[in-house]
């Protein structure tokens, strides 16, 4: 069984990931509008992993012998001026999640909870290929981006992303 503070963390991050997804979404919303599919498609592409993850910790909680409780999701208020302003957003978005779950993380040390390690082990390592995936974003879009035969190269670079399903945290 679970720490109850582990818990009420592991279910807050459950929330926080469905957040990220919809985030993500508005992302994917603003560069449709802006005409820039293949920047709307890897971002879709980013809320189905979002998605994915609040899953994968909903189901670890229900294994674990805990209920889970949803929260509001709140909408995304994040207005943009240029099209580096949602990559950047989405930097310090993932900075952010690296730290709520490297926090849950200190817990489940702190409680010598072994198990629950293993199990955000996986999403460590996610984090860090999330945050490294949005800085090279960011670096191709300051490259590419102020050129239009440039961004629609980049456009079509990311419009070639394929979704894959995350392997079991477990």
């Amino acid at each position: 069984m679970l720490n109850e503070k582990i818990a009420a963390l592991l279910n807050d991050q459950v929330n926080k990931e469905l957040y990220s997804a919809y985030l993500y979404l508005d992302f994917a919303n603003y560069f449709e509008d802006e005409g820039l599919d293949g920047f709307a498609h890897w971002y879709e592409i980013q809320a189905q992993e979002e998605r994915d993850h609040a899953f994968m910790i909903r189901r670890y909680l229900i294994d674990s012998g805990h209920r889970v409780t949803f929260e509001a999701v709140a909408k995304p208020d994040k207005t943009f001026k240029t099209h580096l302003d949602p990559l950047t957003a989405g930097l310090e978005h993932e900075k952010y999640v690296t730290s709520l779950i490297c926090a849950i993380y200190a817990e489940a040390f702190a409680a010598k909870d072994f198990k629950t390690m293993q199990f955000l082990d996986w999403f460590v390592k996610e984090q860090g290929e999330e945050e490294k995936n949005a800085d090279d974003l960011i670096k191709k879009m300051k490259l590419f981006g102020s050129e239009p035969k440039g961004l629609y190269m980049l456009n079509q670079e990311l419009a070639a992303r394929v979704y894959n399903a995350p392997a079991q945290a477990e």
